[in-house]
């Protein structure tokens, strides 16, 4: 119904903004990465998600397309409701979303409050072949799921040393390409040490 909402900032809260476009004042619920955006009585333009549940209509807003997409396919897993997503996307950024995704990492998942490692298993699950698709491009399936591969092993042996899994996903996503798992770890480990 709304792709997005341009006007000023009236009012930001813990979970909310208030934007005035229009003489209108639009009640949006944001993560805390896009509050961080927003200063006050100046111009934002956040992409929105209208959400319709038991009667009650919410509009969310998200300051990058890429946070409202990862919204949508968030909250498009079973027993994953608007909250719980905005929770997940104040804690992580959409790529740290895609990388936990991809590398199979559900312990990246656990700095989110209120979400347990069987949720985090079920978001990992129902989307990973979607998340997968979107991201990879055909001639480079056999590759991408290789390296894939190398990742959620790199990014398991670097929580069994020690490291959560918020920045072991982080470091071994920022590797572009490696041969083995072990190049892999190498060039995470050496990110992590900086």
């Amino acid at each position: 119904m709304y792709a997005y909402i341009r006007g000023i900032v009236d009012e930001c809260l813990s979970d909310r903004a208030v934007i005035e476009a229009g003489g209108v004042g639009y009640l949006l619920f944001c993560s805390s990465n896009t509050l961080k955006t927003l200063t006050r009585g100046s111009e934002a333009k956040l992409y929105t998600h209208l959400h319709l549940a038991d009667g009650v209509m919410a509009l969310y807003g998200f300051a990058e397309i890429q946070e409202r997409d990862m919204f949508q396919r968030l909250i498009g897993v079973s027993r994953i409701g608007p909250k719980l997503a905005m929770s997940v996307l104040s804690v992580m950024s959409p790529n740290d979303v895609y990388a936990a995704i991809m590398t199979d990492s559900p312990g990246a998942f656990d700095p989110v409050p209120g979400l347990g490692r069987k949720t985090a298993q079920r978001i990992i699950l129902e989307l990973h072949e979607s998340v997968g698709l979107a991201a990879i491009g055909s001639s480079d399936k056999r590759e991408e799921a290789g390296l894939n591969d190398y990742r959620a092993e790199a990014v398991a042996a670097l929580t069994s040393l020690g490291y959560d899994g918020l920045s072991a996903t982080r470091a071994v996503a920022a590797v572009d390409t490696a041969d083995s798992v072990e190049e892999l770890l190498t060039k995470a480990l050496r990110s992590l040490a900086k």
